[in-house]
Formats: C-alpha cells, structure tokens, sequence
C-alpha cells in the first residue's frame, strides 16, 4: 500500500455491512454471558460463602469462596489451548457452539445446586467442578470472538473489536441491573438466601436463548479461504510467534488486573469493608459501566484512524489515576457513583483498543491460538488471583488501597508494552490489514 492509500484509508475506514454486522452480533454473545457469570460471582460472593463454604471469621468464608473463583480461571489456559487448536485446525463454529451449551448448563446448575448444609461436603466440590467446567470454555470464548471479529471485518478490526468488548460491557451491565433489581426486590436475608440463584439462573436462560441464536453462525471467511490449516497451531505459534505471545499479554494485563479487581472483588469490598450500602454500590456500579461504554465505542472507532499502540499508551497513563480516585473511595466519599464513573471511563480506552492490537498482531493460522494463549494468560494471573489477593492482603495488613495498587500494577506492565509494539515492524495502527497467512 503505497502512502497515499495509506493516507486514504485512515481518513476514509470502509463502514460495516449488514452482514459483518450480524456477524459481530452473534460473535459477542459468549462474551457477554462470560462477564456476566463472573460479575454474578464476584457480587453475590458473600451470600455462596455462607451458604457453602460456612467458617467462625467471614473473612476466611470469603477467601475460600474467592478461591473457587480463582480456580475457575485456572482452567482457562487449558480451555484456551484446547478450544483454540480445534478452532485453529477445524474451524471457529464447533468451538462457539459447544463452548457457549457447556457453559450455560453449568450456570443453571450453580443456580440450582443445594446448600452445604443440605449435601455437605458434596456441594462445594460439586460447585468447584462446575465452575472448572465454566472456566474451560470460556478459555476460549472471548479469543474465538475477537477472531470472528477481525475475519469478519479486516478493514474495520478497531471497531469490530470495540463492538465485541462493548458487547462484554453490556454483560457486565445487566448483571449489575440484575443485582439492583434483586437487592431492591428482596430483602437482605431473602437475597442470602436464595436472591442470589435467581441472578445464575437468568444467566442460564441468556445462555440458551444466545446458543440458538449463534446456530445461525457461519464459519469464518479467512480460515475458509485458507489454503492450508496449522497441523498443530500451538506448537507452530510458540515456535514462530512466541514474542509476539509474551507482548499481547503484557497488552492484556490492565485488562486483567482492573476488570480481576473492580469487577470481581470491589462490590464485596465496598459493602464488607468499606460499608457502603448494597444499594449504592450497586447503583455506582451501573453509572460505571453506562459511562464506560460510549468510551468503548469511540476508542474502537478510533483505533481504525490513529495507531493503536499510541492509544493504548494514552489510556494506560490516564488510568494511574485509579491512586488518587482511590484515595477518596476509602476516605468514604459520598461521591461514590462519580468516582467510579471516572475510573471505568478512563479504563475504557485502554478496554476498547487492546483487542485490536492484539488480534491483529497474529497470523490467520494460528490467531485463534494466539489471542487464547496471551489473553488467558493475563486473565489467569492478574484477574483470577485478584479478588484473592487483596483479600488476603487487607486481612493481614489492613492495606485498604489494595484494590488500587494492584491495577496501577498492572496498568504499568501495559504501559511498557506500547514501547514494544512497534518493533514488530507491523502498524498497529488504522492502515494495517490483519496478516492471512
């Protein structure tokens, strides 16, 4: 592409059709039902503590219901090295439909799954295996959608992409309406007691209606159009592409370590911790996320007309804003809904470029594979062991801005991976065209 079409094509970014449309729509469901489950946990974890893992200190109940959760992201590698080669060798469609059944079943069945003290020992484990099962699928689920995307919609990945997280985003949402709804509906003792299986259970019946739908799905353009397929992607990516790994998961790390924290831990920890009301956090957490989105949409629109490593580099400075915004959560400030307000909408430009650089840094042979393997494994460190964490570090120490460190930690590992991504000789930027082969 000589330097005038370059220029052409950042100032004029072909729009979407109709059917690259669809085709984002039905790619982003998983997503969507992903962050939906792990925000559900995350809000109702001192209610599933109780009722299945019952100790003397509340603290200790915590740690250990957190644990499951960290558990569960513990199979995500595995899922997404597994998931990953079947979508790399075989095709994307098998792997979004069997991912997307497994993984609603396990959340009907965690909403109906019988109490500690109705099954004993026998229902921890079994909540445990379910949420394996929920963490082997979804290792695979958000990657397979950022591939669809970009395959999909070469010319526009920044907003195809943007669409995707956006689509999270929207799961995110309505499990916080859910538990507005239901901390509004019930009484604190009735949401104890079995509010909270209410909110897994509409999240299972998401899943079935996003299952159907997603029957529809074709197979992705690029891998048909491929002439040959990777005889064993993981082996031909971490041979080849090894670098290109170890720099998307330092891309992935804010990701990781804010979403693993705000999302995952922060609603237990305002309530538990810091005592504001249920019915504020859940209010804060809603403004959070309506404001978070249109950032979304407009650094996905962006990262198709500026280079994205220099979006990303923007985004992850403003974020090292989380200390000072922090400073005054735990000073209990009654401008809790603005200040989580502020945060999630400084998080939305590094939220809405990284998938982008990331899915486009990696050939069609072995994308699957590589978004997979670099986004599962910030997911696994930095976010599954969040909530645990800084749990156990307020417990032992008393450290309140814990939350705040951790994302400031890893929004640092981001930062210094903007400096890396133009090395690749690749532009990480509007004019750039996914690599086929």
């Amino acid at each position: 592409m000589s330097g005038t079409d370059a220029a052409s094509h950042i100032g004029r970014p072909k729009a979407l059709n109709r059917a690259q449309w669809r085709v984002v729509a039905l790619a982003s469901l998983g997503g969507s039902l992903e962050y939906y489950d792990f925000i559900i946990y995350g809000i109702f974890a001192q209610y599933i503590a109780k009722q299945f893992f019952p100790a003397t200190d509340p603290y200790v109940s915590l740690i250990l219901s957190f644990s499951v959760l960290a558990l569960g992201f513990l199979a995500r590698p595995i899922g997404g090295i597994v998931l990953s080669w079947i979508g790399d060798r075989y095709g994307r469609r098998p792997v979004f439909l069997g991912s997307l059944f497994a993984t609603t079943a396990a959340t009907i069945l965690i909403g109906l799954l019988p109490s500690y003290e109705s099954w004993g020992l026998a229902a921890p484990l079994l909540l445990i295996a379910l949420r394996l099962v929920q963490g082997i699928c979804l290792g695979g689920e958000l990657p397979g959608a950022l591939t669809y995307a970009v395959e999909a919609a070469s010319e526009r990945a920044g907003l195809a992409c943007g669409i995707i997280i956006l689509c999270v985003n929207v799961g995110v949402l309505v499990a916080t309406l859910v538990n507005l709804a239901i901390q509004h509906v019930f009484a604190p003792a009735d949401v104890a007691a079995y509010g909270w299986r209410i909110a897994f259970l509409l999240g299972g019946l998401i899943g079935c209606v996003s299952y159907l739908l997603r029957r529809t799905l074709e197979e992705s353009p690029e891998f048909i159009r491929m002439h040959s397929v990777a005889s064993n992607p993981a082996v031909e990516l971490l041979r080849d592409h090894g670098r290109a790994v170890v720099t998307a998961a330092a891309v992935v790390a804010v990701v990781g370590g804010f979403n693993g924290m705000l999302y995952g831990f922060v609603p237990a920890y305002l309530v538990q911790s810091l005592h504001y009301s249920p019915a504020l956090v859940a209010q804060a957490m809603t403004a959070a996320l309506l404001v978070s989105s249109a950032g979304l949409f407009v650094t996905g629109w962006l990262g198709d007309r500026l280079p994205r490593h220099l979006v990303l580099r923007a985004g992850a400075i403003v974020l090292l804003l989380v200390l000072p915004i922090w400073t005054l959560i735990v000073s209990g400030s009654e401008h809790l809904v603005m200040l989580l307000g502020l945060l999630s909408l400084a998080f939305s430009i590094s939220s809405g470029i990284w998938p982008s650089i990331v899915a486009t840094i990696f050939p069609t042979r072995v994308r699957f594979s590589g978004i997979a393997l670099s986004y599962n494994i910030s997911v696994t460190l930095l976010s599954g062991f969040a909530p645990l964490a800084a749990s156990m570090m307020i417990e032992r120490s008393g450290i309140l801005m814990a939350p705040a460190y951790y994302i400031a930690f890893c929004t640092l590992i981001t930062l210094a991976s903007t400096f890396v991504l133009p090395s690749f000789g690749r532009p990480t930027g509007a004019s750039y065209r996914p690599r086929t082969a």
